[in-house]
């Protein structure tokens, strides 16, 4: 049987270490031979395709995640296998069928080539979150509570990757995997959502989760967010009551309510103030992420966005501004980005310099000039 191997990286190791709760693997820096294992997104598809391209290795290339998801033709011109989606259920299938000899066109949820032309087999079925650990020991990785988004926000790849509706792991299977940190954060699409149906709050299996966990409970903050209109007196108290952070991650995307009505995130910029006005009232920093060059997008839309940073900043928040990357498998996968403004460029480049301004957009000049 070939031995199977997973590209370490650093980016995609909470996948990494998700899976290596359904399959063991060695971890590897270079392509080796048996079965090499890759999962990756967008910004790491070009260096990953030159890799396997100038490979010399006796291997099965097998990708998986969100780039190869979306992409899978792209991607099978340099691996031998896509896991489309999820991967818990599928990669293990496939290896052992690969492993032993089988018709991976019996294996659910892949795409691969066959004489030319690139084949998909039937979908799977979603995985049962209480079913599959969020990690094995000694891999570690945040425990995922919730998966699925009921929003289809044009830019994203969530919900087609992990499908519209939300699914939450049961507090008891996560609270079997508190016991590994003394430092708990939580993964979540939204974080306030959990419980919920993704398009209402429910406080009450909110706070059930929080109270159930020990230690220092990190919510609503990194490595998740919580969307503006989730944001409510009762969560904020819950936070105060049982977590450790002191930042709440908002997505604002936008202060246009044209540009926000266009991407379809079923809020309005006026919410991302209130929540950011809530936040602060109740003694926690409002961190609040943006998108620039959003097709489609005015100057006027990128004034009202400056706009409502300079509001938050006054309100006492933090901005994390970043330049629109389409992604593949989403509504804009095939769009460009539009171009900053001089003006607004500027006035985007004097809020970094004062250090009131964070996240990629010191990184992307060069994306800016294509």
């Amino acid at each position: 049987m070939a031995r199977v191997h997973f590209r370490w990286n650093p980016k995609n190791r909470y996948s990494i270490a998700a899976l290596g709760g359904v399959l063991d693997f060695d971890l590897v820096r270079k392509p080796e031979a048996g079965i090499m294992l890759y999962s990756f997104a967008s910004p790491q598809a070009r260096s990953v395709f030159r890799e396997v391209g100038s490979a010399s290795t006796d291997s099965v290339f097998i990708a998986g995640g969100p780039h190869p998801s979306g992409c899978p033709g792209e991607t099978l011109e340099h691996f031998d296998y896509v896991v489309v989606g999820e991967g818990e259920e599928t990669l293990p299938d496939l290896v052992s069928t690969l492993n032993h000899g089988g018709d991976v066109s019996g294996v659910k949820g892949i795409a691969y080539k066959k004489d030319g032309k690139v084949i998909f087999t039937p979908k799977r079925g979603e995985a049962d979150l209480d079913g599959h650990p969020p990690f094995k020991p000694p891999l570690f990785g945040p425990i995922e509570i919730t998966r699925g988004c009921p929003w289809s926000c044009a830019y994203c790849q969530t919900p087609r990757l992990f499908g519209h509706h939300m699914r939450h792991r049961s507090v008891e299977a996560i609270c079997k995997y508190d016991k590994f940190y003394e430092d708990k954060r939580l993964v979540s699409p939204n974080a306030f959502a959990y419980g919920s149906d993704g398009i209402t709050p429910d406080e009450a299996a909110v706070e059930n989760l929080l109270k159930s966990l020990s230690g220092n409970i990190y919510f609503g903050t990194f490595p998740s967010e919580v969307r503006p209109e989730f944001v409510t007196p009762r969560m904020l108290e819950l936070v105060n009551a049982y977590c450790a952070n002191r930042e709440i991650h908002l997505g604002g995307q936008s202060g246009s309510d044209r540009m926000l009505k266009a991407i379809h995130r079923g809020h309005t910029a006026a919410q991302v103030l209130d929540a950011v006005e809530l936040t602060h009232d109740n003694g926690l920093t409002p961190v609040v992420d943006f998108i620039f060059g959003l097709p489609g997008e005015r100057e006027e839309d990128q004034q009202l966005t400056v706009d409502c940073i300079n509001a938050i900043i006054k309100e006492g928040g933090k901005v994390r501004a970043h330049y629109f990357m389409p992604l593949p498998g989403t509504e804009l996968a095939d769009t460009k980005p539009e171009k900053i403004s001089p003006t607004i460029d500027k006035l985007l480049g004097k809020l970094a310099l004062g250090g009131r301004l964070t996240g990629s957009w010191s990184d992307v000049k060069a994306l800016k000039k294509q």
